[in-house]
């Protein structure tokens, strides 16, 4: 098996042993600033006090290696508010850490830990607009998904729900009234809020001097659904399962509905039969590489306008994975095809012919490579519009949490699919991509390599499904009719969706619905690193950026 791992660590970090973490060692590495320690699914926790979060942080960072803020939950209960940092690292994500922050429910002020990790401004903010929770040094603590009016924090257990909300006009407001960027000659200009070069309803307030990008602020909420407040309302078993494929709308819903079915498994201990891990890891890839040809297509249709080429060319091929993926699950978009322990129902009959159509669209796929690279890598306006062009530091990639093609763009290697293994990836030949030229072709360049690489994937698991032994062909574990899961227990879990790491927290309360669900959106952290990718560029150069990172804003949102 040609499997590449990655390099091997060059230090030693605090904490470290040949069994994993030594939780003891870390605790000590804190000091005083832990206050307790907690045992959730898959890690450890420690308590730490509000007013040293920045420390513990920075020390765990800096001496234990965990470079990683890969999510921020923030919750309240009857007697706190509370907040909690996972910490992954980027060269080994199994080695994980939670660190939780309590707070009062009268004062609920927390510092912040965005002066370790860039990433918590956000997911801070967050936390302050839906819970509540106030964090002390915050550089720019104010709403982000709700309007800056909006009256209550709707997470806070004391909020009302039949209060009337009034969201003022503010049309002819002079946008940099109070700004000290407007003491120079400087232009405001607003790119959205519209769908077109957005990918979804974006809105950047952008500052420009003369031709160049002095500062982009990225104003995100426009398609914030309730989604996790939803999933909060669904049964563990049959009700959660459809919303994952609302996420990220873009082909990729079986790489989402995954992203909550590893965290409900790992959290009760179901199994899931080898024979629909291979059909699942299929399907996702299918879903791969239908979400990186709709990314490749819209970009053409943003950089050189190419839409009866590169973009039809793209969704013509997206189609056809779009008919595999129908014959599949029955559904072209909104797939709801997993289930807890398994999937919904076998491979479609006959059997035969659907392997045939996969293979005839594998096999017809290498020339089609050739000619996306001729008409996109290859073109020369869109080379000069790339490369050179969003350039992101490998260390700013991480500070910001960004995963995916966006971080493989940068030559981080991080893949959970064989970082922190699940389905059936750990049995199957293929390899992580990555370049390091950490510009918009770099990205481009990524996923185009992606789906060769996802085509190897689906090859193999078809092979495997063809010669499966017909009398072991079970698709669902025995699940429990109802999951009610112990009170009190929490997980992080996430897959490698087609945008990147894709988490899930769950908190539960003995009942069969989650006490609290948390998405950790991988396009939520790599849109926060927008403003250092443009800094001094042009117009057209923020379009071309902004379509590199292949946002969907119904994930940003939520």
């Amino acid at each position: 098996m040609s499997l590449e791992v990655p390099e091997p660590s060059t230090y030693d970090d605090v904490g470290v042993t040949e069994d994993g973490l030594d939780y003891d060692a870390l605790e000590s590495l804190l000091g005083e600033a832990v206050t307790g320690r907690e045992s959730h699914a898959t890690t450890e926790a420690f308590v730490v006090r509000a007013d040293r979060v920045a420390d513990a942080l920075s020390v765990l960072k800096e001496e234990a290696g965990f470079d990683h803020c890969s999510c921020v939950t923030a919750q309240q209960y009857e007697d706190r508010y509370e907040s909690i940092y996972h910490l992954k690292k980027y060269e080994d994500p199994t080695q994980e850490l939670a660190i939780v922050v309590p707070t009062s429910t009268t004062d609920p002020v927390s510092q912040s830990a965005e002066s370790v990790y860039r990433t918590a401004d956000w997911h801070e903010r967050e936390a302050y607009d839906l819970i509540g929770i106030e964090y002390d040094e915050h550089p720019d603590l104010r709403r982000i998904l709700l309007p800056e009016t909006w009256q209550g924090h709707p997470l806070s257990l004391d909020y009302n729900q039949d209060k009337p909300q009034i969201v003022t006009l503010r049309e002819h407001e002079n946008a940099l009234e109070g700004d000290s960027r407007g003491e120079s000659d400087t232009m405001f200009l607003n790119i959205g809020p519209n769908h077109p070069a957005t990918h979804g309803v974006l809105h950047l307030k952008t500052t420009l001097d003369g031709e160049q990008v002095i500062d982009v602020e990225s104003d995100i909420g426009y398609l914030h659904r309730c989604e996790e407040q939803i999933c909060q309302q669904g049964t563990y078993r049959h009700q959660i399962m459809p919303y994952p494929d609302r996420w990220d709308y873009g082909s990729a819903g079986i790489l989402n509905e995954w992203a909550y079915a590893r965290t409900v498994e790992d959290l009760v201990g179901l199994d899931v039969p080898k024979y629909a891990q291979v059909i699942r890891t299929m399907g996702a890839e299918l879903c791969r590489i239908a979400a990186h040809l709709l990314a490749l297509g819209t970009f053409g249709l943003d950089l050189i306008g190419e839409f009866t080429a590169v973009f039809q060319y793209a969704f013509s091929d997206r189609e056809t994975v779009l008919d595999i993926l129908e014959d599949l699950t029955g559904q072209r978009l909104m797939f709801n095809y997993l289930r807890l322990g398994g999937v919904a129902w076998d491979l479609p009959e006959p059997r035969e012919e659907f392997f045939e159509k996969i293979e005839h669209f594998l096999n017809e796929l290498p020339h089609k490579l050739e000619e996306y690279h001729d008409l996109v890598t290859g073109n020369e306006i869109l080379q000069i519009r790339c490369i050179d062009v969003g350039n992101l530091d490998p260390a700013v990639a991480k500070s910001y949490g960004c995963t995916g093609p966006v971080a493989r763009g940068s030559g981080i290697d991080y893949d959970l699919r064989r970082d922190d293994p699940y389905g059936y990836y750990d049995q199957l030949d293929w390899n992580v991509v990555t370049d390091d030229g950490c510009d918009n072709y770099s990205r481009v360049l990524v996923r185009l390599r992606e789906v060769e690489e996802s085509a190897k994937i689906i090859a193999q698991c078809v092979d495997l499904l063809r010669d499966w032994p017909e009398d072991d062909r079970e698709i669902q574990s025995n699940v429990p009719r109802t999951i009610k899961p112990e009170s009190d227990r929490e997980i992080y879990r996430a897959v490698e969706g087609a945008k990147g790491e894709l988490g899930i927290y769950i908190r539960t309360n003995g009942t069969d619905k989650p006490a609290r669900f948390k998405i950790r959106s991988p396009c939520f952290s790599n849109l926060h690193a927008l403003p250092e990718m443009v800094e001094d560029a042009h117009v057209p150069d923020l379009i071309a950026t902004l379509g590199s990172l292949d946002v969907i804003l119904g994930e940003v949102d939520r």
